[in-house]
């Protein structure tokens, strides 16, 4: 096993004078007494020479007196002196303890003396009842205080001499095969220790040998040794039978296994950057869609077929634990997932960085279907707890609400103080990231607000034992739910609050770990970056004002300089209403503070905004951060405080980033154009094809040569040479079935519906929203209906059997998503029930869309639609992972497919549908466009009640009827036809079609998440990798440690 690092915990005792300090007196170790253990008997047979000492002759005698050491070697006249470590010594003093026999050793530093000390002195039969651990210069000198197992000295001159032979022996064997690694001497620092050099600081300095000693290697990952830590967590951590265990106590056991070598590397690449103090950057999302983590852990540290070995031996399947483990609910859709893959890639690329979020109690919610009417459940994905998470209860931070401020003098200067009428606590929850072919492994800390104080006894005392529970329930439901339904004022509220709750906590943590190593704040900028993942974290850019000058003194200046130079911003939108605005009453009074900063910040802005473009009022009302004219309240437009706050903002897409130069910022962008950039998103290659879809990835592996592109994806453009190839093309077909035969067993499972794996398999899932143009693919679904039922019998041989799969959720607000969701299952219900249709068309809705979904999903997917209208997509990431897969894409030029057809060839693609410049044109003479007579014959359909529930699905027809049709559905539904005969022709020609599969993953290079977040260290961020040593003897060098001893943990 390679040596772990070891934190500097004092400087060298080198005082000759100094007497002894004992750093652990304990109870006995598990010594053999009773165990007699058969296997040190085996290694006596082992070291014991043919001739018999009077030792062992004694022991075989009945009258011998008790055994009192184990294991026997006679040494002789003749044996030779022991070849290996020439620094070596053990010396056996039975004379200067009235009771125990001291035997002092001294060698050089090799990882896991310790563990090899202990574990020969118990198969000798000793109880070791005291231990000091010391080093001298490079040698480790220790000293074991042992008895017999009758408890008695040692005093036999044979058995002391076979005793030192012993364990001269098993040192010597250690030091030949150990790598050299060894336990680090302890440093220069006494980070703990008393001041001066006294035995204080000895003490401490001996601690640290003996706490370091204990654990000086990584736990090892053979096959046994992962079976004893599964073993181990069901009887010590689960409380279980080890011969008793089911399924989820398995899937909790090894979950627990892999977080332990999770945490050795964690705590070791956070004492890394610690001692190296690099610039951090820290990620702050209301969202993070992580996935399940057992097999994506078990795959970053390659550790999946020593696991999946493990457990079957111990009689347990690792496919049926994966399924054990619930998604963690704290995203959904595009913009928690892009997070997810962005921590990933960070770890990989061995950025110094962290995640922030909140830990929601029961997520988004949990979606199921009844009579095609999506209804929202709680999503209990906590109830059983959650193995990946690591509680910090002694990291928690007040976070304020309401009050009022006041203001007094302090120093000649305007001081604030802030009452609040509300006060809860934020928890750390840490979750470790690790990442690919990287010792480094990252950190998302998520937050869960508890009440400061937990009970109200006064309140329970005097019988109102409502009020005496409910601080704790208005605490704790700020970190209940994600997004809550915002169309109150208390949700409203509640979503401002949980903003904040988040923001408020990770600041003071970024700040309180900062001051740790500096002692004042001019380095600030230069040791921290602060990215908001889109508005939602806004509300951190008074609050980082707030802290800097309330809570330590900074002034205006010196506060706002540092504020504008961490701050960065990525912006997810094109659309004017999908950026967030707060009433001023309402953040006046839930942050009294912080609307008072948000004011000044606003009147220095449009100050400063005057001398550029004078009294322009139009225009300075437009950059304003409070919004306000005649008939409406006043409101805080949080994108422009993100804007006016962040040294840069970036688009996530090419043709987003100049939509929104154009259309949303176009007044920002013409004054401050130096801030604009963009960084197309990607997703981990990782993740989304290497992990899952092993047979795909196998493949490619095989045919490049190498698995390097699951680290740099550009090498799959390697597969180009390939695409045509008959061999490569029948497998690529093979595994695609294989893929497409477990979601046909999804589908079933979750809807109770059969599909013909065959069929080609049509997918669309994502957010369902007006934008994203569900309605469209069901309104052609309805129109491939009525073809096929208008065929003949003949004619309908020629037809490309299809399965239409759709999922996504409805936020619980949205009324039309949720309409379009119920057209869907009655679309579905009429096609799916007629006899005349059979295989040829089956229209099938997935509950419940999640990460685990679409891991089955994506690699069995043949065709994907990602058609929302030109110009409202900022990005997309789902299409990223379905070209990766080799599913073809059926899209309008909008976000990230312009371009994915620029990389994979537009060839290879089904394109369709008006441009985003087009789009203003046609909308504005959308009233007296007409649309084509298939549009009509579809709408006219849902209109007469051919599903059902005519007056149900009324609005969704007025709202593509006439000027109302703002999505473009009625333009852009031909040439939407179009390409789906398109799809038809391709797929009839399984060589053209499996071509343009191998080109669209070949072509996916770009799209890689470490790209994009190198884009993001190296343009926005100027953060530089920060790889923590490879542990070997030179990283165990006590220069390479840490010169602090704080807990990684805080």
């Amino acid at each position: 096993s390679a040596a772990r690092a070891m934190p500097v915990c004092g400087p060298r005792a080198t005082n000759k004078s100094n007497a002894p300090v004992t750093v652990a007196s304990s109870s006995s170790s598990r010594s053999a007494n009773g165990r007699a253990s058969e296997f040190a008997r085996g290694r006596a047979a082992l070291l014991t020479p043919t001739s018999t000492s009077a030792a062992a002759r004694r022991r075989t005698s009945a009258a011998a007196a008790p055994l009192r050491v184990c294991a026997v070697v006679d040494v002789g006249k003749s044996s030779p002196s022991p070849v290996g470590d020439d620094k070596l010594s053990v010396e056996v003093d039975s004379s200067s303890d009235p009771a125990l026999t001291i035997i002092a050793i001294k060698a050089s530093n090799r990882p896991g003396i310790l563990q090899i000390l202990n574990t020969t002195l118990a198969d000798l039969g000793l109880s070791v009842e005291r231990t000091v651990v010391d080093m001298e210069d490079d040698l480790v000198c220790d000293k074991f205080y042992v008895t017999d197992d009758g408890g008695a000295k040692v005093t036999d001159a044979e058995d002391i001499a076979n005793i030192k032979t012993c364990l001269m022996t098993m040192l010597n064997a250690h030091f030949l095969k150990s790598s050299g690694g060894g336990r680090p001497s302890p440093g220069d620092s006494a980070a703990g220790a008393p001041p001066g050099s006294g035995a204080g600081q000895l003490d401490v300095r001996r601690q640290k040998d003996l706490l370091y000693s204990l654990m000086d290697n990584y736990i090892k990952n053979d096959v046994l040794s992962v079976q004893k830590s599964i073993v181990n967590h069901v009887e010590y951590t689960l409380g279980r039978s080890r011969y008793r265990f089911d399924d989820f106590e398995a899937y909790q056991a090894a979950s627990l296994s892999v977080r332990d070598r999770l945490i050795e590397s964690w705590n070791d690449t956070q004492q890394h950057f610690r001692a190296t103090d690099p610039k951090r950057v820290y990620y702050l999302s209301m969202e993070f869609l992580m996935g399940r983590s057992l097999t994506n852990s078990l795959y970053n540290l390659e550790l999946k077929g020593t696991f999946s070995e493990a457990l079957k031996q111990l009689g347990y399947d690792m496919e049926n634990l994966v399924m054990k483990e619930r998604d963690a609910a704290l995203g959904n859709g595009g913009l928690g997932r892009l997070a997810a893959c962005f921590l990933d890639s960070m770890a990989t690329e061995d950025l110094p960085a962290w995640g922030y979020g909140i830990r929601y109690q029961y997520g988004m919610f949990r979606q199921e279907l009844h009579e095609g009417f999506q209804h929202e459940h709680p999503d209990y994905w906590l109830n059983f707890g959650n193995p990946w998470e690591i509680e910090r209860p002694n990291i928690n931070y007040n976070v304020k609400f309401y009050g009022h401020v006041t203001v007094h003098d302090m120093d000649g200067r305007q001081a604030f103080e802030w009452t609040p009428g509300e006060e809860v606590s934020a928890v750390a929850y840490d979750n470790p990231i690790p990442g690919w072919n990287t010792p480094n492994t990252i950190n998302l800390r998520l937050w869960s607000a508890k009440p400061s104080h937990e009970f109200d006894l006064d309140s329970f005392n005097t019988g109102d034992y409502v009020q005496a529970i409910l601080s704790k329930q208005r605490a704790e439901t700020i970190s209940a739910v994600l997004y809550p339904d915002d169309r109150t004022y208390q949700g409203k509220e509640l979503r401002l609050k949980q903003q904040y709750f988040m923001v408020s906590a990770t600041l003071q943590d970024v700040i309180r770990r900062y001051l740790v190593s500096h002692d004042s704040f001019e380095q600030f900028p230069d040791k921290v970056a602060l990215q908001l993942n889109d508005t939602h974290p806004t509300i951190g850019v008074p609050e980082l004002m707030r802290l800097l000058m309330d809570e330590h003194g900074l002034g205006w200046s010196t506060a706002w300089d540092i504020t504008t130079h961490v701050f960065s911003f990525t912006n997810h939108t094109v659309l004017p209403e999908a950026l967030e605005k707060w009433p001023v009453e309402l953040v006046e009074a839930v942050l009294p503070r912080h609307m008072q900063i948000i004011y000044d910040i606003n009147w220095r802005f449009i100050q400063e905004l005057r001398t550029l473009v004078g009294d322009d009022y139009a225009r300075i009302g437009r950059m304003s951060i409070i919004e306000e004219g005649e008939g409406m309240g006043k409101c805080v437009r949080m994108a422009h405080l993100a804007l006016i706050a962040s040294h840069t903002v970036n688009g996530v897409a090419a043709i987003h980033s100049d939509l929104i130069k154009t259309t949303i910022f176009k007044d920002f962008y013409a004054v401050m154009p130096e801030k604009f950039q963009n960084k197309t998103n990607g997703v981990t290659q990782r993740r989304w094809l290497a992990f899952c879809n092993p047979a795909l990835s196998a493949l490619i592996t095989e045919t490049l040569g190498t698995d390097a592109w699951v680290r740099e994806l550009e090498l799959l453009r390697g597969l180009r040479a390939h695409a045509e190839d008959p061999a490569l093309q029948q497998r690529w077909r093979d595994i695609k079935l294989a893929n497409k035969q477990k979601l046909a067993e999804m589908v079933f499972e979750k809807t109770g519906i059969t599909v013909a794996p065959t069929a080609l398999f049509d997918i669309q899932v994502k957010r369902i929203h007006e934008y994203k143009r569900q309605l469209l693919n069901v309104m052609s679904i309805v129109h491939r209906y009525n073809a096929i039922k208008a065929m003949s019998v003949v004619e309908r041989q020629a037809v490309v059997p299809r399965v239409c799969i759709i999922g996504g959720k409805a936020a619980p607000g949205y009324d039309m998503a949720k309409r379009i969701i119920k057209l869907i299952s009655a679309v579905g219900d009429v096609v799916n029930a007629d006899p005349d249709i059979g295989d040829l068309l089956k229209v099938v809705f997935i509950p419940d869309y999640n990460v685990s979904s679409a891991e089955i999903i994506i690699p069995g997917s043949e065709l994907s639609q990602h058609i929302s209208t030109a110009g409202t997509e900022a990005s997309g990431t789902s299409n990223m992972k379905f070209a990766m897969n080799g599913c073809l894409i059926l899209g309008t030029m909008d976000g990230a497919n312009v371009e994915i057809a620029e990389e994979i060839g537009a060839e290879n693609m089904f394109i369709f549908g008006a441009s985003a410049a087009d789009v203003p044109r046609l909308r504005d003479v959308r009233a007296t466009f007409k649309p084509p007579a298939s549009f009509t014959a579809v709408v006219t359909q849902i209109r007469n009640g051919a599903f059902g529930w005519d007056a149900f699905f009324a609005p969704l027809m007025d709202a593509v009827t006439g000027a109302a049709d703002y999505y473009l559905l009625a333009n852009d539904f031909e040439d939407y036809l179009r390409a789906q005969a398109e799809v038809d022709a391709a797929y009839s020609d399984q060589a053209r079609w499996t071509k343009m599969s191998i080109m669209s993953t070949a072509g996916t290079g770009k799209f890689s998440s470490d790209r994009t977040i190198r884009e993001y260290a190296a343009d926005i961020w100027n953060v530089k990798p920060n790889r923590r040593p490879t542990p070997t003897s030179k990283s165990n060098s006590p220069s390479s440690s840490s010169s602090s001893t704080t807990s990684p943990s805080t």
